[in-house]
């Protein structure tokens, strides 16, 4: 089998030393087996510029929430008005915007975080694990008047999760306005990633933000139990939502593949060109307005413990393989396998995979 190198990881940096312009660059491969033969390069992406090269690539940007993750491991759900007791319990950083900056950390792409955190010890928990995942956290700023976000999951043996959310910096710490330093490192990107568990009105600039200066948006909708503003949809390039929110957000039910279809009609609709619907444990399927849809089935994992962070790696590796210029493919088949590795680990954050085992992993399928 052909032998294969990560990418080299790349060195994090202020924003204040380094700019991010329109480059040209080499991305890293990444291997996939392919029936015809026996091992199949994906394609570098390069991006033309008249401006002078930089030495790495437009970044991901995630703007978003950050949490401090309460895990209680249970046996089952308890009754109304039952108490029962827990296995285990920790607490670890996530919040869905800090796993999927993590996740691009961890895949070796340059990434840059915006978000908000309490001036509190879960806040320093966040940031501590932002930046052991190689993620920049110039845009991360802290907030006294409000505590960290945070979540409690209650895992079961199953490895299904149950979530409650608590806002705090996250809904509470942003302010009318986002600064130019924030709406800057937006306009910079090669990419940015936006959830639902901060303010829509801030995902509404950052979205046209970016739309001005001609960067991709990927808006995941994980998170408010809201209908998405009609203005937000309109600047976001590549809706993920999964099939319960897809339901939610359309009014439509999602059980088979014919009325996923007929939901996802009606976010097109809207404006959206592309959603991209991850359906658990039947894998995900890209459609594309016009176009035949195309599936991506599970990469089988040897155990599953938790799939709290599965669908936020699943998001972020799609959003990485994309912005280096991989096929849709290609990027569902490389979030497929960062996906089935997340759910092997307890946690959000730690369970986020690295770039080589994603690529070890598919050449050994």
């Amino acid at each position: 089998m052909t032998s294969l190198s990560p990418a080299t990881p790349w060195q994090a940096h202020s924003r204040t030393t380094a700019n991010h312009p329109t480059i040209n660059l080499s991305t890293p491969d990444f291997m996939t087996q392919s029936p015809q033969k026996k091992s199949k390069r994906f394609p570098s992406f390069t991006l033309n510029s008249t401006a002078k090269p930089s030495p790495s690539p437009p970044p991901l940007v995630v703007v978003g929430s950050a949490n401090a993750d309460i895990y209680v491991e249970i046996d089952r759900l308890p009754k109304e008005g039952e108490t029962i007791s827990a296995t285990t319990g920790q607490t670890l950083a996530g919040g869905k915007g800090a796993n999927q900056a993590v996740c691009g950390g961890m895949l070796s792409y340059p990434t840059y975080f915006v978000g908000r955190v309490g001036n509190d010890a879960h806040g320093k928990l966040i940031i501590d694990a932002l930046v052991g995942g190689g993620v920049v956290v110039d845009y991360v700023e802290e907030v006294g008047e409000v505590p960290t976000g945070h979540a409690v999951v209650m895992l079961q043996s199953g490895g299904q999760n149950s979530i409650i959310i608590v806002g705090g910096a996250n809904m509470c710490g942003w302010g009318q306005s986002l600064s130019d330093g924030d709406l800057g490192v937006v306009k910079s990107a090669g990419i940015v990633l936006l959830q639902r568990e901060i303010p829509d009105g801030i995902n509404v600039q950052v979205a046209k933000a970016a739309r001005s200066a001609g960067v991709p948006v990927i808006l995941d909708a994980g998170g408010m139990d809201a209908p998405v503003p009609v203005e937000l949809l309109r600047y976001v390039d590549i809706l993920s939502p999964n099939e319960s929110e897809l339901a939610r957000l359309t009014g439509m039910p999602t059980e088979t593949f014919e009325q996923i279809s007929l939901a996802v009609a009606e976010c097109h609709k809207l404006g959206v060109k592309e959603v991209l619907v991850k359906l658990g444990g039947r894998g995900s399927v890209l459609f594309s307005e016009g176009k035949e849809p195309i599936k991506q089935g599970i990469i089988a994992a040897e155990k599953v413990l938790d799939t709290t962070g599965a669908g936020d790696t699943f998001t972020a590796a799609y959003a990485v393989a994309f912005v280096e210029g991989k096929s849709k493919p290609e990027c569902l088949r490389f979030a497929a396998a960062a996906a089935s590795l997340c759910v092997q680990v307890k946690g959000a954050i730690p369970s986020m995979p690295r770039r080589k085992a994603v690529l070890d992993l598919l050449q050994s399928v």
